[in-house]
């Protein structure tokens, strides 16, 4: 009976997820045009929050959790795995704390920036603000349910106190719990979620290694501390070997097929970036119009939902400072959806 209502959910929600034309309109298209479109897609309440004066960034996010609360009532075991899910939300929140702790930001000003998770947070949020510094913050976590995310955190920012350094550890943490959890449901739910989580977990991995080790010149060994432990496409063992070499070049004509050919001529890490989502969500569209296991199809839409809500997010802020349609259009990635997944998936 919840698989049954499951997939009957996850098809009604797929229907609202953006088509490439109605992206055309969102990036150039007149203002009743956009408020068309986004009605459609579910999304009119962003739209009418941005006019209201709320933050957008809100905005898109409790869009994503109005989503998830309905998928978790028929998720059954696999409920575990988006409450886990959700904690990315809490963790921007945490960097918002830790940011202003660091530049010593007035609490007022940060609680503006906070997101409001309802009865999903759990986060101290309250007490956070008023420790005395960083040091406080991740002790006063440890006697939380972040204690094991926090705890690695800690150590990477007692190593080097710098705010990247504390970032890069919280999501490195965080991710390695999704891994773990979802390394529970593979078994049950098959090719279809694994595959997935592979093209989450590399393109995580691999555009991390590139921006650590080129961008921000980092020593291969610290570049390997701060990426996702992983038993998918590009294992540990492969990482570790990528991380020496000196060269993005060198990085990409190490990969494993198809990365390998996906990303021949790729000369920036945004490309690659860019690359691997257009690769990813062709994906998700595959899952999500199979018949694969609810919850797969589930997690494939959620990838999608995200997907398109970068880009209205994109769109929206765009025309908020007045770019023209076709820096809108870059930013949003539309090259990239035409070349990628949308044309196939006509």
């Amino acid at each position: 009976m919840l698989n049954r209502y499951l997939d009957a959910r996850v098809s009604l929600m797929a229907s609202r997820l953006l088509r490439e034309a109605e992206l055309s309109v969102l990036a150039e298209g007149r203002d009743e045009e956009r408020a068309e479109v986004l009605a459609r897609a579910g999304l009119s309440g962003v739209l009418a929050g941005l006019e209201a004066g709320s933050y957008l960034e809100q905005s898109i996010i409790r869009s994503q959790l109005d989503d998830i609360l309905v998928l978790m009532r028929a998720a059954g075991e696999a409920r575990r795995f988006l409450e886990y899910w959700t904690l990315r939300f809490e963790l921007s929140n945490l960097k918002a704390v830790i940011r202003a702790k660091m530049s010593r930001t007035p609490i007022a000003a940060v609680r503006k920036e906070l997101i409001d998770l309802g009865f999903l947070a759990s986060l101290p949020l309250e007490e956070l603000l008023q420790t005395e510094d960083v040091g406080e913050l991740l002790r006063r976590l440890e006697t939380t349910h972040y204690a094991d995310i926090v705890r690695f955190a800690r150590r990477a920012f007692e190593a080097q106190p710098r705010l990247f350094e504390l970032d890069a550890a919280l999501d490195r943490r965080y991710y390695h719990g999704l891994v773990e959890l979802a390394r529970q449901q593979e078994g049950e739910l098959g090719k279809p979620f694994r595959t997935l989580m592979e093209m989450l977990v590399d393109r995580i991995n691999l555009v991390w290694l590139l921006r650590y080790r080129f961008l921000y010149q980092l020593p291969s060994s610290q570049v390997y501390y701060l990426l996702v432990p992983s038993h998918y496409r590009l294992s540990s063992s492969l990482l570790k070997e990528l991380s020496v070499l000196n060269r993005l070049e060198e990085v990409l004509a190490a990969l494993p097929q198809p990365y390998r050919d996906w990303l021949a001529g790729a000369d920036s890490v945004y490309r690659v970036f860019t690359l691997m989502e257009g690769k990813a969500a062709r994906a998700a569209h595959a899952v999500l119009r199979s018949n694969a296991p609810g919850f797969a199809r589930a997690f494939a839409y959620l990838i999608l939902r995200e997907r398109d809500l970068k880009q209205v997010r994109a769109a929206l802020k765009g025309q908020a400072i007045g770019l023209d349609a076709q820096t809108i259009r870059q930013a949003m990635g539309l090259a990239e959806v035409h070349n990628g997944i949308d044309a196939e998936a006509a």
